[in-house]
């Protein structure tokens, strides 16, 4: 009922509007009949539904709409509103029926709560950091809910919340400013200080906010020498517990992006306030810089090259091998043949027939050479690739010592003994020695983690007594600390991305005031027994189901070994209609070029550009906002940088304005908050409905090329040859809307991240089933997601190779019984469903991300007992699912449609992606994601551009009388591009609508462009 920013007033009320919120019941008539004369009980009625729904009375008590006056008059049965003009004739009669109002319905003055909304803004101003826009509204929303009367003034409460604000802003920075020594504060105030002379004028600051490092040992080296510049600053003896995490993270995401200049211009205390926030954050970021490059040196220069390199040995080997064992095949196979024919021939008879074929000679030869080429200890040559990996020593001999002492880890049980024995290594890679280079004294080694192929390689024959081989023995630790690492067994607990999420998990006093909440919020009992009994009937009804259908013409058959296959499915032709709908409809969308697609949705949701808030959190606002927002929306998402997006002679248009917006507007939060506004306003077409309800959606990954030199980085030459990439994995509903998305390294499994972007959205409905593809599905991700409230469906490729489970072992299912061979343990859920429970409410409430919690509990593909009870609780609902694929082919049709959806959007986005070869020259993290964020949310402005005027060509198609078939609407996209001038040089202009929208085209009309 209020307008945005109708502080105090009505805005245009529609018919609708008047019948919803301004309805009189009959308590309301029974206080208004008490007034005699129609002037003062229309009076009364208009006072009354004026404080219910702005929260006070007006100073002028009709200063409300006309609309609102009749409405009222014609519930009472008065003819004529206008004697309602009567009523402030008596300037007491309205106070009195103000004060009667108040006292009847329970309203509070202001004055009574305002010491406590005091508290209130001050603690949100605290907890949260947010401008002073949100912090009002909240405030109005807190007096309406306590039932309190709205202060006339609106300066009123601005007041209130600029005071709130100011003493939780000052509270803050005394926090971090008061704990610094003297010696610290100068060292952080010297960070903005550039140098004089040089070769680059750049503050110290601007060098620790730098973090891109080659992946090798000098790489290695600046990185880690980075993270020791930071710790050196003396933040890490502060205690930064007290202060919110999103009031530390907004002082850092200023401190992080804002100029040296800018920042020393701040007042003092605020200055080192926000260059404590800045360093702990760096801190963080330095340290997992310098475990990803670890991890990358590891994965991609070490075990990598090691494996390659065995291979190719073997290659090279291979044609001896082959040669020398023919003739020992042969000479074996007359021994067989022999031994079968006549098992008392003698052996020198056996002999001369064996020579008569290979001598004796050329075997003792042969077996010599097969036993230096495949060593009976290791048939396999994985011996070879741990000595190519030995032999790489010199790369990580200059870092780990320097790791070592620089990164402070931890480790559980399981990795306490190899992290002492990196620390107790690191020590005898520095220190020196009596013994030569090549050994370790092995006093000081930990024998128990030399096992395997490691032995032979450590224990090498001929080295001295009580020594180990130094570069064999560093591996063979290293690379258990790394597996280790990856798996959180050894984590750093200054890192964000490699801390311990065992440690972020609820436990103790959390838990319990968390767990009835949380539980509740995703529908999981305290005592699982009755939910699994429901699940098991639903599953073996679901088998007998599908049993008894086999035999019947259906797609899905039984092979002679059990397993369970499906046909493909047929693709439904286009018919003729939907053809000629598909290009009248497209025929008729108007010609626009992006930038002004943008602006147009843009004006169309005045939410849209209110997202993009400053990064301070106060409520600064450049003139023409929504313009520069645009112009760094369509350079990003284009890929063309700011060059060709600038304006002669526009302000909002000049690099320097693009370069502050792109700084200090459009980040992650914001990206999402706007993201928000289109989702919801997708979902209000008709068109979007006739596609879905909104209930379904898909995750799936689009790959970039990254040509520069960055960590963030990975090779996949299936994707992206020599170079190395990312994965941008993004989920889209069933209305085409992206709804969220995530920057991945490379192409690692999906199914590690997949849980992480469905939980990442924010706005529009929640969809309640997930559909992916095959490298996105494990047990694990089945069980976390329907443990978190959602139907997990992969498409399975693999469907024959997949096996089905059952929770009664001695049911028969005919035909399907082979193909249920695994038994789902409902004792092992039952025992760990307090710990299920615990890790799904833990990730749903943001506590830990599902990719921790997913490494945490599977480590190479062998889970730990927890993960195997989520992963025995995901097989209940897989087998389910796969069932459904057998048995429903409008089941699969969908997930097929959805999927395609998905390729459809990213076709799109590779087109509206086209700059610099639609490769990602992004270094840092942070602009990958922010940039790829705005691909995202342009390609959602093109989805509601194209939604909204494709609904409206409907509508004028219905108008012609046109055969507009329902089942050809549904099959319509939102992608549609030839309309779309995305090429050139852009031009950020909106021609005056005058408050319409374009015209349409003519479907029929010769198409001269």
């Amino acid at each position: 009922m209020i307008d945005d920013g109708g502080y105090g007033r009505f805005g245009a009320l529609s018919r609708q509007e008047l019948e919803r919120f301004c309805y009189l019941d009959d308590e309301d008539r029974r206080l208004i009949s008490a007034r005699r004369r129609d002037y003062n009980r229309l009076g009364f009625a208009v006072q009354l539904v004026t404080v219910r729904h702005l929260g006070m009375f007006l100073p002028g008590p009709l200063d409300v709409p006309p609309e609102l006056v009749d409405y009222l008059a014609e519930q009472l049965g008065i003819d004529d509103p206008s004697c309602v003009k009567r009523y402030p004739d008596r300037e007491k009669t309205k106070l009195e029926h103000a004060w009667e109002i108040q006292r009847e319905y329970g309203l509070a003055p202001f004055t009574d709560v305002e010491p406590e909304l005091k508290a209130w803004i001050a603690d949100q101003a605290w907890m949260t950091g947010d401008g002073p826009k949100a912090i009002f509204e909240g405030a109005v929303t807190w007096l309406r809910e306590r039932q309190a009367l709205l202060p006339f003034g609106v300066t009123t409460l601005q007041k209130l919340v600029a005071a709130g604000r100011a003493a939780a802003d000052q509270r803050l920075w005394n926090e971090l400013d008061g704990q610094l020594t003297p010696v610290t504060a100068s060292a952080l105030l010297r960070l903005l200080d550039v140098p004089e002379g040089g070769k680059q004028r750049v503050s110290e600051l601007d060098r620790l906010r730098k973090g891109v490092f080659r992946p090798s040992s000098k790489g290695m080296l600046a990185a880690l020498h980075r993270l020791a510049d930071l710790h050196s600053l003396g933040i890490g003896t502060l205690d930064v517990s007290a202060v919110p995490p999103r009031r530390l993270a907004g002082l850092a995401t200023y401190g992080l992006s804002g100029k040296a200049n800018a920042l020393r211009r701040l007042p003092r205390e605020h200055r080192l306030a926000v260059l404590v926030a800045t360093v702990v954050a760096l801190s963080a970021r330095a340290a997992d810089d310098v475990l990803e490059l670890f991890d990358l040196l590891m994965t991609t220069d070490l075990l990598s090259k090691a494996e390659r390199e065995s291979k190719d040995e073997k290659l090279r080997r291979y044609p001896r091998v082959s040669r020398n064992a023919g003739k020992l095949a042969t000479a074996v196979k007359v021994l067989l043949e022999m031994a079968e024919v006549n098992p008392d021939l003698g052996v020198g008879v056996v002999w001369d027939l064996i020579e008569n074929t290979v001598t004796k000679k050329e075997l003792r030869s042969a077996v010599a050479v097969i036993d230096e080429l495949v060593p009976a200890s290791d048939a396999e040559l994985d011996g070879q690739r741990l000595q190519e990996l030995a032999g790489r020593l010199a790369t990580v001999r200059p870092f780990l010592p320097v790791l070592m002492k620089t990164v402070e880890f931890g480790a559980t049980p399981d990795g306490a003994p190899v992290l002492s024995a990196m620390t107790t290594l690191a020590e005898l890679l520095t220190a020196k020695s009596k013994l030569p280079a090549s050994y370790l004294d092995a006093r000081r080694v930990d024998h128990d983690l030399i096992t395997g192929g490691w032995q032979r390689l450590v224990y090498a024959p001929g080295r001295p007594e009580a020594t180990v081989d130094r570069a064999a023995y560093t591996f063979c630790v290293l690379e258990q600390f790394h597996r280790h690492i990856k798996h959180r067994n050894i984590f750093a607990a200054s890192s964000s991305r490699w801390r311990d999420p065992r440690a972020h998990l609820l436990s103790g006093q959390a838990w319990e005031q968390a767990r009835e909440a949380g539980m509740n919020a995703l529908g999981l009992p305290a005592v699982p027994a009755g939910m699994l009994d429901e699940h098991a009937a639903a599953l073996d009804t679901a088998y007998r189901e599908v049993a008894s259908r086999l035999d019947a013409d259906t797609p899905a058959t039984i092979d002679d070994d059990g397993k369970l296959h499906v046909a493909a499915l047929v693709a439904v032709p286009d018919p003729p209609s939907l053809v000629d709908l598909r290009r009248r409809v497209e025929a008729m969308l108007p010609r626009i070029d992006l930038p002004e697609l943008v602006l147009e949705v843009m004006s169309w949701h005045p939410g849209f550009t209110e997202a993009f808030t400053h990064t301070s959190g106060n409520d600064a606002r450049v003139a023409d906002l929504g313009l520069s927002v645009a112009a760094v929306l369509c350079a990003h998402a284009m890929n063309v940088g700011f060059g060709p997006v600038t304006g002669r002679g526009v302000e909002a248009l000049t690099r320097d304005r693009l370069l502050h917006v792109d700084q200090c507007y459009v980040r992650s939060e914001t990206l999402t908050a706007a993201n928000a506004v289109l989702v919801e306003a997708q979902a209000e077409i008709p068109l979007a409905g006739a596609w879905g309800g909104g209930m379904v959606a898909s995750v799936d990954g689009m790959r970039f090329v990254v040509p520069v030199r960055t960590h963030h980085a990975r090779p996949n030459p299936k994707y992206f040859g020599r170079k190395r990439g990312i994965t941008w994995l993004n989920m889209i509903n069933d209305q085409a809307a992206g709804l969220a998305a995530k920057v991945l390294s490379g192409t690692p499994r999906d199914s590690l991240h997949t849980v992480d972007v469905v939980l990442a959205q924010h706005g529009g409905r929640v969809p309640e089933a997930i559909i992916t593809d095959t490298g996105s599905y494990s047990d694990i991700v089945f069980g976390l997601l329907h443990l978190l409230g959602r139907q997990y469906r992969p498409q399975l490729a693999n469907l024959p190779d997949q096996r089905l489970w059952r929770i009664d072992g001695s049911a028969d299912y005919g035909p399907l019984d082979r193909a249920a061979r695994g038994k789902i343990d409902t004792d092992r859920i039952a025992r760990h469903w307090e710990d299920m429970c615990r890790v799904a409410v833990s990730i749903h409430s943001g506590e830990v991300s599902a990719h921790e919690v997913t490494r945490m509990i599977s480590r190479d593909g062998n889970p730990t007992s927890l993960g195997q009870a989520i992963a025995h609780y995901g097989r209940i609902f897989k087998t389910m699912h796969i069932l459904r694929l057998a048995d429903d082919e409008p089941y699969r049709r969908e997930g097929k449609t959805q999927s395609n959806l998905t390729e459809g959007r990213h076709d799109l986005g590779r087109r509206v992606y086209h700059g610099k070869k639609g490769e990602m020259t992004r270094t840092y993290y942070e602009g990958m994601e922010d940039q790829l964020s705005a691909l995202g949310l342009v390609l959602n402005c093109v989805v509601l551009w194209n939604t909204f005027y494709m609904d409206r060509a409907l509508d004028e198609l219905r108008t012609q009388d046109y055969p507009v078939l329902d089942a050809d609407v549904e099959r319509l996209s939102a992608f549609v591009r030839t309309h779309i001038g995305i090429d050139g040089h852009y031009s950020f202009h909106l021609p005056d609508l005058a408050g319409a929208h374009r015209p349409l085209r003519d479907p029929d009309a010769p198409d001269t462009e």
